[in-house]
């Protein structure tokens, strides 16, 4: 009882899917010492098996079974999806129903197995075979495992339903994000990662826009919280920025504490860091005008591979003090200068100094010059330094190959 109870508690306190299905197969086997279990998972609404998972194989076996695909559901694997009941057999190879195992298949004498299932549906069927003390599974071993699959269905179900949950709050926190307009003549490109760990909504988000004056505006910024009042105040904030941008257009610091006092008034947003750069002429050439509210600083990357950190004074999240004061910063740009704006679920990690996954990304990016905005921002996302805890935001902007007086402003 007590070795079911462990059994029922470890299967139970998973919540990711694969995980969950591995743990149900080697907790049935360590009940009732088998040498080899198995767990098919059905196709839901369709006939198939959508997984096979298969535990106790030396690596000789798994060698032997390269290439076979998942069972076809025939034989006693077939008998067992047909009727969901209970199966033991004593001796596999002389069942009637013992067909259809594939070359490399290893050699099994005896079998128990259960269908998993809960309130009425089955998920798939459990199988286990061979006791290591080479006798028949009993009436005990039925017992226990039978047991042991009504607690399996519900972990499958709640892992499904929070698989379910997860996947619908990336999409809604997608959803919230802005398709970036064009931005002629500047090329641009924005990159969303949810967290691989929880399902919790997130406030991180990137924008940018093209303003009358000539200017794009580059924005990231993260709102405190993984929950949907961090994502509800993300778009509201993202939306405040935007008019103001329009509104005050610069300078940056300016608009910033503009967005601040606003916030202040009329709602209750939580605390947020943003980073609010104008990619902006300046005589023949182009210049980087930023403020930032306690975000991390932009990191320049130029057209033949340099990077460069624009470390300042960081300013205050919004949400914080009012009343003091953020700067403004400014810094000549070349044609073919990539400005990347970030959210820190790229470069943190918990075991690791922040410099260090500022000095990855800086490394990354250098050796990925010329990319275009969007493949770099995939490619970036992709070989994040990060552990996954957080989500991850990023945005490149490129500056034109030509001056401003080059192209028509609108």
């Amino acid at each position: 009882m007590q070795a079911l109870l462990d059994a029922v508690l470890a299967v139970s306190r998973e919540l990711e899917l694969p995980v969950v299905l591995r743990r149900i197969v080697s907790a049935a086997m360590h009940l009732v010492d088998a040498r080899y279990g198995a767990l098919t998972v059905l196709k839901e609404n369709q006939p198939g098996l959508q997984e096979f998972i298969p535990l106790g194989l030396s690596e000789q076996q798994r060698h032997d079974l390269t290439g076979v695909g998942l069972p076809l559901g025939r034989g006693l694997l077939g008998r067992m999806i047909e009727r969901h009941e209970p199966l033991r057999v004593d001796d596999v190879p002389h069942h009637p129903d013992a067909v259809g195992f594939p070359a490399g298949h290893p050699a099994m004498r005896t079998l128990l197995g259960v269908a998993i299932g809960v309130h009425g549906r089955t998920y798939g069927n459990l199988y286990l075979a061979d006791r290591r003390d080479g006798r028949p599974f009993d009436e005990q071993d039925s017992a226990v495992v039978l047991a042991l699959a009504g607690a399996a269905g519900i972990a499958i179900e709640n892992a499904r339903l929070y698989e379910h949950v997860r996947t619908s709050a990336e999409q809604f926190q997608r959803l919230l994000l802005p398709t970036l307009p064009d931005l002629t003549p500047f090329t641009a490109a924005g990159e969303y990662r949810a967290a691989t760990a929880g399902h919790q909504l997130g406030g991180d988000w990137y924008d940018a826009l093209l303003l009358p004056d000539g200017a794009c505006a580059a924005i990231i910024g993260d709102v405190v919280g993984h929950d949907v009042t961090a994502a509800a105040a993300m778009a509201q904030i993202r939306n405040m920025l935007r008019a103001l941008l329009y509104d005050r257009r610069t300078p940056p610091s300016l608009v910033l504490d503009r967005l601040d006092d606003t916030l202040d008034s009329i709602t209750d947003a939580p605390v947020t860091t943003v980073a609010l750069a104008r990619i902006e002429p300046d005589g023949d050439g182009w210049r980087l005008h930023w403020s930032t509210a306690g975000h991390l600083p932009p990191l320049v990357v130029t057209a033949d591979g340099r990077t460069r950190y624009l470390h300042a004074e960081p300013g205050v999240p919004l949400g914080v003090d009012r009343r003091l004061p953020r700067r403004d910063h400014t810094r000549p740009l070349a044609s073919g200068d990539t400005v990347l704006l970030f959210t820190d679920g790229l470069v943190e990690h918990p075991e690791l100094p922040l410099d260090t996954g500022l000095g990855r990304l800086a490394a990354t990016a250098a050796a990925l010059t010329g990319l275009p905005p969007d493949v770099l921002c995939r490619t970036l996302a992709d070989q994040h330094p990060s552990d996954g805890h957080d989500d991850i935001a990023l945005l490149a902007v490129r500056v034109p190959p030509a001056g401003p007086g080059d192209h028509r402003i609108r």
